[in-house]
């Protein structure tokens, strides 16, 4: 099953790649240099689908848990400093999606979004430190009753130069439920309110809409 961010993308590449295979096999004579190239086209055409892989995931609903909202490996838990909106010391769980990873944003929690927000910017490196401010992104928030207002920010990369989102203020959403895409991936933060449990480890790879990053007692 595939993104549907992806089947412009896709469709284009196949195109190419097809136009790319006869010219091949009109122009050049020799016939390990034409099967080099069919092989390369058929491996890079793989790599495009699998960058808009849409799984499906069963996530068990509970309103008292914060889940991952990407698939990846958590790269920083700290206390930071959240000026955009909170204007206050929030935790900060990174995770970081690897060219190979799922692209999908799902929300980490179900309720009301609160607030939605685009943001033009740079494409440094998503592990850079000026990344979440300076780069291309985007930054959500949620609010249930018992975790109150989660924020969540999708942030672009060096090869991400787009990124997607559905959440609009004043719509309820479902935890799990499909939230964006970055397309070619990058990381994506979420803050939580100084004080929650944090139930993931450095290096830990978690599944969006799956793996369980943080609860409220």
């Amino acid at each position: 099953m595939f993104h549907k961010e992806g089947y412009k993308i896709m469709g284009i590449a196949v195109i190419l790649l097809i136009v790319v295979n006869l010219l091949a096999q009109t122009f050049i004579y020799t016939y390990w240099i034409k099967i080099a190239i069919l092989i390369g086209t058929v491996l890079l055409f793989f790599l495009i689908i699998q960058f808009f892989r849409n799984p499906k995931r069963n996530t068990e609903i509970n309103t008292s848990h914060i889940l991952a909202p990407v698939d990846g490996k958590v790269v920083v838990i700290e206390e930071v400093f959240e000026k955009e909106y909170f204007n206050d010391k929030r935790l900060m769980v990174s995770v970081f999606m690897s060219p190979i990873n799922v692209h999908v944003t799902r929300h980490p929690i179900g309720g009301v979004v609160k607030y939605s927000k685009y943001h033009p910017g740079k494409y440094l490196v998503a592990w850079h430190p000026k990344a979440s401010e300076e780069n291309e992104r985007t930054t959500v928030v949620v609010e249930n009753e018992v975790v109150g207002e989660i924020l969540y920010r999708q942030i672009a990369g060096a090869l991400a130069k787009r990124i997607v989102n559905y959440a609009k203020v004043g719509e309820e959403v479902v935890q799990g439920s499909d939230s964006g895409f970055i397309k070619f991936g990058s990381r994506v933060d979420v803050f939580l309110p100084l004080g929650t449990e944090i139930d993931v480890k450095l290096n830990q790879k978690v599944k969006g809409g799956i793996s369980l990053i943080a609860k409220v007692s």
